[in-house]
């Protein structure tokens, strides 16, 4: 098959396959990596410059060079996408199993929390929150309300690690067991509590804060220390100091290295 031909293949499939709701854009390398790293089932992956992309993967993350080199064909990105990531690379990947996903949540006892996102608005916004929850090692981060977890933009703002975690989207009847921690401002002061493996940690939308119905639902009400006349944290920032109080994932043996920032 000539080169020619076999882009012609390529555009054919993803044009194709690219309105599938169960595959998911991952959008940029980063994303790629990550996917890849965590098991995503990668269907395509379509770069301007093949050879580049194989030699960020043989420079940044060897271990899935095998995989990007085996994966990746020649393609216009501009021709595809309305806009082109900078890394020159988009894949599509099966969206996890929903099923699978909602059974993880469930199942207890847990060893970490999972983050709830009440009515959330900002898909960069979310897609931060599913980077923290991965790297802290979160259960998962559960949505409510209209957004879509799973939006290319939250996918792209997450650097492919929703496949690190379980990302749903639910009603609040949904929700798994555990002790509900809702964070507000007349709550108590999050330095004064411990909080368990098994919670449920819940954070309002970046403008209204938690719905009634959820604060109604909540068995504890949780407050971030704050200077006065501050309106409020970044919804990630809030996420971020809320799981580092809870504890993250174990600290590493003594003398051993990671990849920070990789």
């Amino acid at each position: 098959m000539s080169e020619r031909a076999g882009g012609d293949e390529t555009v054919r499939q993803w044009r194709e396959d690219a309105g599938r709701a169960d595959l998911v854009l991952l959008d940029g390398f980063h994303a790629l990596k990550h996917a890849l790293r965590f098991g995503a089932d990668v269907r395509i992956v379509v770069a301007d410059d093949p050879g580049a992309v194989r030699a960020l993967a043989r420079e940044l993350a060897p271990d899935v060079e095998a995989d990007v080199d085996r994966l990746v064909r020649p393609a216009v990105l501009k021709e595809l996408l309305p806009r082109v990531h900078p890394t020159g690379v988009a894949a599509l990947a099966v969206r996890p199993d929903r099923a699978a996903g909602l059974a993880g949540l469930r199942r207890t006892p847990r060893p970490a929390p999972v983050v709830v996102l009440d009515n959330p608005r900002n898909l960069g916004n979310v897609g931060a929150v599913v980077r923290l929850a991965a790297g802290f090692g979160a259960t998962g981060v559960v949505t409510r309300g209209d957004l879509d977890p799973w939006h290319p933009n939250v996918v792209r703002a997450g650097a492919g690690l929703h496949y690190a975690t379980t990302v749903e989207r639910l009603a609040l009847d949904e929700l798994p067991p555990g002790p509900l921690y809702a964070l507000d401002p007349e709550g108590e002061d999050i330095r004064s509590l411990t909080l368990p493996d098994d919670a449920l940690l819940a954070f309002g939308s970046e403008r209204h804060g938690i719905s009634p119905e959820l604060r109604a639902r909540a068995d504890h009400l949780v407050s971030l220390p704050m200077r006065p006349q501050v309106s409020s944290y970044n919804l990630a920032t809030s996420v971020a100091m809320t799981l580092f109080h809870w504890g993250g994932p174990p600290a590493p043996a003594q003398g051993a290295q990671g990849a920070q920032g990789a």
